[in-house]
């Protein structure tokens, strides 16, 4: 079955005083408590046909309370709902879909046992004499595909088979089968390629233009500038404040969503006057054809940034140093002695104290259904435990002060995980690894879908480490947090370290043309062949 082209909705009611579309999407004194917490509170809401309205908030802020009351996943404790002029209930999602809106959410929906047409056409997939019609489902799964600039994903593979990015580009094909009048994107670019965005950017513009309505909540300032019609900004299950684009510059922006003034976003560097003395140190560091003779050194007291285009080796280093991947070559020097880490079991261990925080917190930092104190210890276990008996006492006291440290927010500790902010489930992945006594810190993307508030007190504690002597090695996606938060930047291609950034050099334009693998003089070719 073909899909169906993009034809622009019929022309929207005008308002009569303002002669402004009127609006598609509706709420009305809308509130939602969860048992004690007010997650939403009277809030009045509206969202236009042909327009690409942003939704801005810190983690808890109100925002996927929002989206799960529009969605018909949860149910409103007050208030209406009006959609296209009629006023709605959505009992279930189901319903919500059958109306014209569709979700993709942060935390992706796929099946990946699942083949990628199956995910696609799982909802209703094309039938034949009551059957499902594989060959029109593979069909409309690559129709979906070439729309969303995916034409290399091959329908039949299984979803667990591709990388996060990929599968984020299966969601928003998905999505885009259900021919939606209202699109809700929760963090939809946090796990994208730089290439993948701009894919996305586009076919966002495309619906919008088409007369869609579209709510777009992200993290990235630079994204809402660049897509966004219209923002509206929540703060603790309040709307603060809706605006046109341009309206407000990025500091009164952040101002609204944390409540306060918004300075030094990234700690100061320490001025060094000598390198620090290598804490990790790796040479030719080989694994498949994803790595190809990696050198690079980390100090104690040193930030170290991972760069380049996603997808060029920097994960794979990460889960290589961490005795994850198999098969990897090189040597891995630990503080002056060589080290051979086959296992995370083996890195983790006193003679190395070696760290990682995952890009996944889902799927790979946490397990949900368990309660906050069992996350926060799970790792640091075997130090707390006389014989076969943990102690308790000693559990606790190490739990409160990293819970205090970090400034975590939870009802109870016995609260599963899975109840927490976004932000604050990667606080509890980082208190996990921390507890252990970790010198050597691996970060892959930390800070993808956390607020700006949260990712400013990620940073303070990056560099609280690095001045208390720990070395750490940071993957980022965000080229501001490079130049921001590290000492040192090196740019991967490739698999291949191909330039060192440090001091003054550490710049956009320098990260970028390096990304890029542009042309080098020849002092950098020195620098990049070194990498110290």
């Amino acid at each position: 079955m073909p899909t169906p082209a993009l034809r622009p909705c019929s022309s929207p009611d005008r308002d009569a005083m303002t002669d402004a579309p009127a609006p598609f999407l509706s709420l009305a004194g809308v509130s939602k408590r969860y048992g004690g917490v007010r997650a939403l509170a009277n809030v009045d809401f509206t969202c236009r046909q042909g327009s690409i309205h942003a939704v801005l908030g810190e983690n808890g802020a109100g925002k996927s309370t929002l989206i799960k009351i529009i969605a018909g996943v949860v149910q409103p404790d007050e208030g209406s709902i009006t959609l296209d002029r009629r006023t709605v209930a959505f009992p279930t999602p189901q319903a919500a879909n059958e109306a014209g809106i569709v979700c993709i959410f942060q935390e992706l929906s796929l099946m990946p046992d699942l083949s990628v047409a199956d995910n696609i056409g799982i909802t209703a997939p094309p039938r034949r004499f009551g059957l499902i019609d594989r060959r029109a489902q593979r069909r409309r799964a690559e129709e979906l595909l070439a729309r969303v600039g995916c034409e290399d994903i091959n329908p039949l593979m299984h979803v667990r088979q591709l990388p996060l990015s990929r599968r984020q580009m299966v969601e928003i094909a998905k999505a885009l089968g259900r021919n939606p009048k209202l699109l809700i994107l929760d963090e939809a670019t946090s796990a994208l390629t730089a290439a993948d965005v701009e894919k996305v950017y586009a076919i966002l513009h495309g619906l919008r233009d088409a007369g869609l309505s579209l709510l777009y909540i992200s993290h990235r300032m630079h994204e809402i500038e660049a897509l966004a019609d219209t923002a509206s900004v929540f703060r603790n299950g309040q709307h603060i404040d809706t605006f046109a684009k341009g309206a407000r510059t990025d500091e009164q922006i952040v101002q609204m969503m944390i409540g306060r003034e918004w300075r030094n976003v990234y700690p100061p560097k320490p001025q060094r006057s000598a390198p620090p003395a290598p804490a990790l140190e790796l040479r030719d560091i080989g694994w498949e054809n994803r790595l190809h003779g990696v050198s690079l050194s980390v100090g104690k007291g040193e930030i170290v940034g991972l760069g380049g285009l996603d997808g060029q080796g920097q994960r794979e280093l990460l889960l290589a140093l961490f005795g994850v991947l198999r098969g990897v070559s090189g040597e891995t020097t630990v503080n002056g002695t060589r080290r051979r880490i086959g296992s995370p079991a083996q890195a983790k261990r006193a003679a190395v104290g070696m760290a990682l925080i995952p890009e996944d917190r889902k799927t790979e930092g946490l397990m949900l259904p368990m309660s906050v104190r069992d996350n926060i210890s799970i790792a640091a276990l075997g130090a707390m435990t006389r014989g076969i008996v943990v102690d308790r006492a000693q559990e606790v006291q190490k739990i409160d002060a990293i819970v205090a440290k970090l400034k975590i927010k939870f009802g109870q500790l016995t609260d599963p995980v899975a109840t927490l902010s976004g932000g604050n489930q990667q606080k509890v992945v980082i208190a996990k690894w921390l507890l252990t006594g970790a010198r050597i810190v691996l970060l892959n993307d930390p800070t993808r879908g956390i607020d700006v508030g949260t990712k400013q007190e990620i940073y303070q504690l990056l560099r609280d480490l690095a001045d208390a002597g720990t070395a750490i090695l940071f993957y980022s996606t965000d080229y501001d947090e490079l130049i921001g938060c590290c000492d040192r930047v090196l740019i991967l291609y490739d698999g291949r370290v191909v330039r060192a950034l440090e001091g003054s050099d550490i710049t956009e334009a320098n990260i970028i043309a390096s990304s890029l693998n542009l042309t080098l003089n020849a002092a950098d070719h020195a620098a990049s062949a070194t990498a110290r």
